[in-house]
């Protein structure tokens, strides 16, 4: 895989699409690609990187290392846009309270946000950033 940003995401999750929709418009470079969780791509990164595929997370593939929740979320905002990349400063939290919030939104994403049947189809301006 020759990408080496990659953020896995649950494809049927609104509010991961959003997320997904947040980073790609704020990633002027375009230096950070998408796969979903339920693709056979996704689920080669998680076997490449010894993730376990039940893992229900959104995760952060940078050069070589493996970020999970909350940890993922603070690596990406570095490559973002202007501003946006001062949320790194979250990294100072303790990690057990930002990975105790993650979980909490991470368990009720579905009943809050809701559910979809597939996973959406991207703008042809950035489709050749996923790589499922």
């Amino acid at each position: 895989m020759e990408a080496k940003r990659i953020v896995l995401y649950d494809g049927v999750c609104n509010f991961c699409d959003a997320s997904v929709q947040f980073i790609w418009k704020r990633d002027s470079k375009g230096v950070i690609h998408f796969v979903s969780l339920q693709s056979e791509t996704g689920r080669m990164l998680l076997a490449q990187n010894r993730i376990p595929e039940e893992t229900d997370s959104f995760i952060f593939l940078d050069n070589g290392h493996a970020y999970i929740e909350s940890d993922a979320a603070f690596r990406v905002v570095r490559y973002l846009d202007g501003a946006w990349r001062m949320l790194s400063i979250g990294r100072f939290v303790p990690k057990r309270l930002r990975d105790a919030a993650y979980r909490v939104i991470a368990r009720n994403r579905y009943k809050w946000f809701g559910k979809k049947e597939a996973c959406s189809i991207p703008p042809l301006n950035v489709r050749t950033r996923f790589l499922d």
